[in-house]
């Protein structure tokens, strides 16, 4: 016999004695159904109450009808929904449709006085069409089996139902496996406590490691603060943002679960159990700081490759990608800002019993999935096409573009830095992804087996028919935690280099280099300008310019292998910088006009020393005049032969007046 159910809360069925075992038959308590033939009943009802004080409130309005006895059979009706007589285990004994309509009939009247209405769950249609009392004779032996259709075996999917123990206050928001008013088990759901103790070791010890890795780079940072320029800066803020991350990891290792559980209190949790939403203010901070910088740390990765790209494809020089800073700060901050406001108002906020931290997703999927792995994915893809474009284009400059052999090396040194830094990158923030997908993927089998493993503890309906059980691997958090952290790690290898060492060692010794040079931008060794070295003819000299100590004046477009300065602005250089070079060179011009220039002896210098007499009379760059070294302070010395000099500053002389020029000086 088929009978209809009225909605999802209507319970014509019952589980089997091996499908749930811990369901017994337990003493009535409601006041109406006192001195009824029966005397135990079960739980949930056929309403699917919970329990009998939920049952009792449920009662509330039918009992003016059942003291004015408005019907003699509306009592036994309501008793037998409420709290339905207590039989062979894995059978519901309902009562037959002509009880319900007795007691509808006789009793609707009075029932519109009071204002109260027939409830929709308790349809008549929806009981079996028999004529019997209730209870029947075979309901109240034990061991009986039922011969007609009024008393049935049916198997049902409860769901989960939330334990006493893990329900909480209403006002605060908790939902947990689909259940409003309820949180999960603090700490975990998953591991014992010789498991948890490890993992969080585990987290505290890589956390320290990332922590001092990022803390190194920014402080190198800080020592040289014009060393790190575009189109790398975006890599020390990525650095910064990993400090942050790995100091909340570290402070989540030394409270344990004191922020990421509630603490048993009488008045509001009956046990332990994950924080959510935002009224615990440290676990919020603690959300705040840790997804705010761990989403401005992927967003500063994605700037680094389009900084990348910038200066490899359209061949932006330095100064021009600089002028993006502002925008670049804007981006990086304000989309994060954006997410975490977002995630504050719609209170997402869940605590990691297993790390201490608070974060997004740990039970909630729909918040894993669009504000977890929705943003790391694009950045992911955005990244890596900006960064394929960018190397494919460098290699085209290598590959088509004739360049020194020493200009080649460092382009090919540069392209490998970048892709190793990129790979450094992307294996754990995917290794990362991977292990959200899994987490996602499984989740439901994981919460399903541990509903198994805990009905009878917690006294819930446990699942029918369960197909597939696991538990998740405490390697595959290892794993998540670890790549979590170690992604910040990839910054001390950019700045690693002997430059680095010679700064760190300056800076503990407290020495200051003293020979007029910017001492917090040391240039020890003359670069070639690889803007130069693109545009010159095959046989044309290189000319070289003195790099100084000025930031400005670098080619707002410069050539693609201006990204070699880079990389090898960190290498020390053989050679100290001649201090005849005054920021520039001194070029003669080709006009006919003569003039006289008075020199003083070598008592009284220029900024950088006496200067030496030109070798040659067409000497085009970071050369003087020199003095004839036997002459006297203060005489004055016809040079009207010679075409008077102009004093230039590095690039500031065009290309048609290097080109005319037929030598170079070193």
């Amino acid at each position: 016999v088929q009978i209809q159910c009225v909605s999802t809360f209507w319970i014509s069925c019952f589980y089997l004695h091996q499908s749930h075992s811990e369901f017994s038959c337990e003493p009535i308590r409601l006041r109406m159904c006192q001195d009824l033939p029966y005397n135990t009943t079960f739980m949930p009802n056929l309403l699917n109450h919970y329990d009998q004080q939920t049952a009792a409130l449920a009662m509330e309005p039918f009992h003016p009808m059942v003291n004015l006895v408005c019907s003699t059979d509306l009592r036994m009706f309501l008793c037998a929904l409420y709290a339905p007589v207590c039989t062979v285990y894995g059978q519901v004994s309902m009562p037959c449709r002509s009880l319900c309509q007795r007691a509808k009939d006789e009793c609707h009247k009075l029932m519109e006085i009071f204002g109260v209405a027939w409830p929709d769950d308790m349809d008549c249609s929806r009981f079996p069409d028999c004529d019997e009392p209730y209870p029947r004779p075979e309901d109240l032996l034990t061991g009986s089996e039922p011969t007609d259709q009024s008393s049935m075996t049916v198997q049902r999917e409860y769901g989960f139902w939330c334990p006493r123990e893990l329900k909480v206050d209403p006002d605060l928001g908790y939902a947990f496996m689909g259940r409003k008013d309820c949180s999960a088990p603090c700490p975990s759901m998953y591991f014992n406590h010789q498991e948890l103790t490890f993992i969080r070791y585990f987290i505290g010890v890589v956390s320290i490691v990332c922590l001092s890795a990022t803390l190194f780079t920014f402080l190198t940072f800080l020592i040289d603060v014009t060393r790190f320029r575009y189109p790398e800066r975006p890599i020390i803020f990525y650095a910064v943002c990993y400090v942050m991350v790995s100091l909340v990891f570290f402070l989540g290792f030394l409270l344990e679960d004191r922020v990421a559980c509630n603490a048993v209190s009488p008045s509001q949790f009956r046990a332990s159990t994950i924080t959510q939403g935002s009224h615990n203010k440290i676990c919020t901070l603690f959300f705040m700081v840790l997804y705010f910088f761990t989403m401005a740390g992927s967003v500063w990765w994605v700037i680094l490759t389009i900084t990348w790209f910038l200066a490899a494809v359209p061949k932006w020089g330095s100064e021009a990608i600089e002028k993006k800073a502002l925008l670049f700060h804007a981006v990086a901050w304000g989309l994060p800002g954006a997410l975490t406001v977002t995630l504050l108002a719609l209170n997402k906020i869940e605590g990691d019993g297993i790390s201490g931290v608070c974060f997004i997703g740990l039970y909630d999927i729909d918040a894993l999935r669009w504000f977890v792995l929705a943003p790391l994915c694009l950045n992911v893809a955005v990244g890596v096409a900006l960064l394929l474009v960018g190397i494919v284009a460098l290699n085209r400059v290598r590959m088509e573009i004739p360049l020194e052999k020493e200009n080649q090396t460092k382009l090919v040194k540069f392209m490998i830095r970048m892709g190793v830094f990129s790979v450094l990158y992307l294996v754990p923030l995917l290794t990362v992804i991977g292990c959200y997908l899994y987490e996602h993927t499984y989740r439901s089998i994981w919460e399903t087996t541990w509903m198994q493993e805990n009905c009878r503890r917690y006294h819930i309906p446990c699942p029918f028919k369960v197909e597939q059980t696991n538990r998740p691997a405490m390697v595959l958090f290892l794993i998540k935690y670890l790549m979590m952290l170690v992604v910040g790690i990839p910054s001390v290898f950019w700045v690693g280099s002997k430059k680095t060492c010679f700064e760190w060692a300056s800076f503990l010794h407290g020495r200051r280099r003293k020979d007029g040079v910017n001492e917090s931008r040391q240039v020890l060794q003359e670069q070639p300008d690889f803007a130069q070295s693109l545009l010159r003819e095959p046989n044309t000299p290189i000319i070289r310019k003195s790099r100084g100590t000025s930031t400005q004046g670098t080619s707002t477009h410069a050539s693609s292998t201006h990204l070699a300065v880079v990389d090898d602005l960190d290498e020390p250089a053989s050679s100290v910088h001649s201090k005849t070079s005054y920021h520039g060179s001194l070029r003669r011009t080709r006009d006919d006009r003569s003039d006289t220039m008075v020199y003083r002896g070598t008592e009284e210098r220029s900024f950088h020393g006496s200067m030496p007499r030109l070798d040659h009379p067409l000497s085009t760059h970071s050369s003087l005049h020199q003095i004839d070294s036997h002459s006297r302070p203060g005489s004055q010395r016809d040079v009207s032969e010679a075409p008077p000099t102009l004093i230039t500053h590095g690039t500031s002389a065009s290309n048609s007046q290097a080109a005319e020029n037929e030598a170079t000086s070193a």
